[in-house]
């Protein structure tokens, strides 16, 4: 096609722009007519809002999705999620399976999360069951660690709603929604320290879902040695990896920035828990990635111009069962080192790749199937429709890790990685 890309963008973070300028796409400004749109998630609901009323051409793309926070809220990835489980209980599917206590055999990957105010009195019975649990709180609408506190008594929520603007559990407003979710207090420690991992997924269409997993992700350690000790509930230092919070800790250390490579997080493993359980924990995490997916699909504005690339965070405990506790929207592409800035910049150099075919100017009427050979640090996750003729019988047993080949569970398919066996 003829032309140069034009672009635009309202973050302004030189692993983009760079990337842009390296293509030979031209600046333009937002009122001018441009091709392609890196957004900031504020901006986004006005480009789809019902009162702008803006249309998108064919040759226009941006990089979310209309309603990307049905997966990037806290409480509505929660609810899907909790959707998914009973459509499929109700379906009859093997995967929504429960043990004789009624937990989920293999959907547990979500840790017990009610929304506040809404479900305070079912929070309420269920602390009570086990009363000596610790709970952390979360602002449904905020990132980087903002907002976040853990809490052991049912007086300190009474405190928190006292003092925060709600005055009251009656009030239902957005800004004022809070998830509670039960603490997971046995993290996996490496050095005595919790870690979580960020890992980064691109979604280029939800019908048929069709993601990409990046292989280049990390890993995220608190700067302070790990503790459940309840004298250290208000230590953030100690329980929260966001390197928001770290950064300001007195041990945190700017050449490293506390990250860890996911390939070296892998080496660790392999050597101190052997190669199985290693390749099985990562198997699971890619499980769990493609049915959060899955649980949101069928409510996310499918729109042909959008594609999306989120950052999740995992986090591992000790008996090495991965937990999904947040999907991002707006992944951090700030570079606190400089291993950083090289893998920010490669993320967005391999997800235009795949975004805008050969950086020409977008047709968003493409079949959004790329080639392997334009893939760089991404590898399929899950085609759905190479998975069509797979059941859910299928997907179970990869789930038990009875049929996912060679250790990744990944099978050849028209010269692409796909996971198959996960319908």
């Amino acid at each position: 096609m003829a032309g140069k890309v034009k672009w635009v963008t309202d973050i302004e973070k030189s692993v983009l722009i760079n990337n842009f300028e390296k293509r030979g796409w031209v600046q333009v400004t937002e009122n001018e007519d441009w091709n392609f749109y890196w957004m900031s998630v504020q901006t986004i609901r006005n480009v789809f809002s019902v009162e702008t009323g803006y249309r998108l051409s064919d040759d226009q793309i941006v990089n979310h999705f209309p309603n990307h926070y049905e997966l990037t809220r806290k409480d509505l990835m929660v609810k899907n999620i909790k959707r998914y489980r009973k459509e499929l209980e109700k379906e009859g599917s093997p995967l929504a399976e429960k043990d004789e206590n009624g937990k989920y055999l293999y959907l547990d990957f979500v840790p017990v999360t009610y929304m506040l105010p809404a479900d305070y009195n079912l929070f309420v019975e269920e602390f009570r069951k086990s009363p000596s649990s610790t709970w952390i709180m979360k602002p449904c609408g905020k990132a980087q660690g903002k907002g976040i506190f853990l809490i052991n008594k049912l007086s300190q929520i009474k405190k928190w709603s006292r003092d925060s603007k709600t005055s009251s559990f009656v009030s239902q407003s957005n800004k004022e929604a809070y998830v509670i979710s039960l603490y997971i207090n046995n993290p996996l420690l490496i050095g005595g320290r919790k870690f979580d991992l960020r890992l980064y997924v691109l979604v280029s269409t939800y019908r048929p879902l069709r993601c990409y997993m990046y292989k280049l992700g990390f890993c995220r350690f608190c700067t302070v040695k790990y503790t459940p000790s309840t004298s250290e509930l208000d230590n953030m230092f100690v329980h929260l990896t966001n390197v928001a919070i770290q950064k300001h800790g007195e041990d945190y250390n700017h050449i490293h920035g506390g990250k860890w490579t996911v390939s070296n997080l892998r080496l660790y493993l392999e050597s101190t828990r052997g190669k199985e359980v290693t390749s099985k924990l990562f198997d699971e995490i890619h499980w769990i990635i493609v049915q959060s997916l899955k649980a949101v699909a069928p409510v996310m504005n499918n729109d042909k111009h959008c594609f999306e690339c989120y950052g999740y965070d995992i986090i591992i405990d000790d008996k090495l069962k991965p937990w999904l506790i947040e999907v991002n929207a707006s992944p951090s592409l700030t570079s606190s080192t400089a291993n950083d800035r090289i893998l920010k910049y490669n993320l967005i150099n391999d997800t235009l790749n795949i975004a805008v075919p050969n950086g020409e100017i977008p047709d968003c009427k493409w079949n959004k199937s790329p080639p392997k050979e334009v893939l760089g640090n991404y590898e399929i996750l899950y085609d759905e429709e190479l998975a069509q003729g797979d059941g859910a019988d299928r997907e179970l047993r990869s789930r038990q890790g009875q049929s996912l080949g060679p250790r990744t569970g990944r099978s050849r398919d028209s010269g692409r990685a796909v996971l198959t066996t996960w319908k």
